[in-house]
């Protein structure tokens, strides 16, 4: 072959090695890919229908490359089993309440304060501002990265036997908790005996009698039967903890910049879309339970509830820096 022949050859040699790698490239970039999310609620719930709704503009926004497939109803566990999961990257997104993060990743203490927010104003001003992205980054660290924040309400009190008006009616009854020990010593510090345990059996333990009560917001207490075994319901408001879109940290960096950029911002579209799904299913939730005569109680006085909860921050903000934090939650202004 003549050395002309040969050059050419080379050169067309390279050129297509040079197509085949670029659409090799292009075809792993085109790759489509299913994210799996957890959620501990039913399929009408506000954040399984918002988690739905974001898997549903990524698959619009990427002519169905990307989307997200939401296994509900703890399919994939409860929310503790999912933490783990999501940090080995088998579960992709949580959609999850912060209170399980509390022993992990301490800012996310800050937020599950008792009596912390001054009023709803003051909730969303902190959460869509720089704190707010500041708690979100912190979870970065610990094999997740934080998307954003989910409606999720204020908690209050339900008993089986009698209601809570006053801080002495809590005085030896057992209350479920989630799986949090700042949680567990805010119930504490108010007279009462936590239990921790796992969502999906609250009720039955309602039913025989292991618990005297729980706590929680009014579209969980209606959607679990809840008020069916424990018909007094008290509008403590004593927590409002967010819940949290994170993506398992070990999945997110195998993105691309540009989905990265996709999914987060799909992530705060949804967020929006929750929280009217959210202000329509605390109404739909309380007519329900109103309807069934559960009594609905005022407390008589919050001060005293919120002057025995000051050990708590006193126990498990000790770190200057989340003391700050706590001022600087206090400072914002709504």
């Amino acid at each position: 072959m003549k050395i002309e022949n040969v050059s050419v050859w080379l050169k067309s040699l390279c050129l297509a090695m040079l197509f085949g790698l670029l659409s090799l490239g292009a075809a792993h970039a085109a790759e489509k890919r299913d994210f799996r999310s957890a959620d501990t609620h039913l399929p009408d719930y506000p954040t399984v229908q918002a988690m739905q709704y974001m898997g549903k503009i990524l698959s619009e926004r990427t002519q169905g490359r990307l989307s997200i497939t939401v296994f509900h109803s703890r399919q994939l566990g409860e929310e503790t089993d999912t933490i783990h999961m999501s940090q080995a990257g088998a579960v992709d997104l949580l959609r999850i309440s912060m209170s399980p993060f509390t022993d992990l990743i301490p800012e996310t203490r800050v937020l599950t304060l008792p009596f912390l927010f001054s009023s709803d104003e003051h909730y969303q001003a902190v959460l869509n501002g720089p704190i707010g992205q500041e708690v979100l980054a912190a979870f970065e660290p610990h094999g997740f990265v934080g998307l954003a924040y989910y409606e999720s309400g204020s908690r209050s009190f339900y008993t089986t036997k009698k209601p809570i008006k006053s801080l002495k009616d809590l005085k030896g009854l057992r209350i479920r908790v989630q799986n949090s020990d700042l949680i567990a010593a805010t119930i504490e510090a108010l007279g009462a005996t936590p239990v921790k345990m796992s969502f999906g059996q609250v009720l039955t333990a309602l039913e025989t009698n292991i618990i005297d009560g729980a706590e929680n917001n009014w579209p969980s207490y209606e959607s679990t039967g809840h008020y069916k075994a424990a018909a007094h319901y008290s509008l403590s408001r004593h927590l409002r903890v967010p819940e949290v879109v994170v993506m398992s940290k070990s999945v997110w960096d195998t993105l691309s910049p540009d989905d990265q950029i996709l999914i987060r911002q799909a992530a705060l579209d949804s967020q929006q879309v929750m929280a009217q799904l959210w202000k329509e299913r605390v109404d739909r939730a309380r007519k329900t339970v109103e309807a069934a005569n559960v009594q609905v109680y005022e407390l008589e006085d919050i001060d005293a509830f919120q002057q025995a909860v000051k050990p708590v921050y006193d126990k498990f903000i000790r770190d200057p820096k989340l003391r700050d934090l706590v001022r600087r939650i206090r400072a914002t202004k709504p």
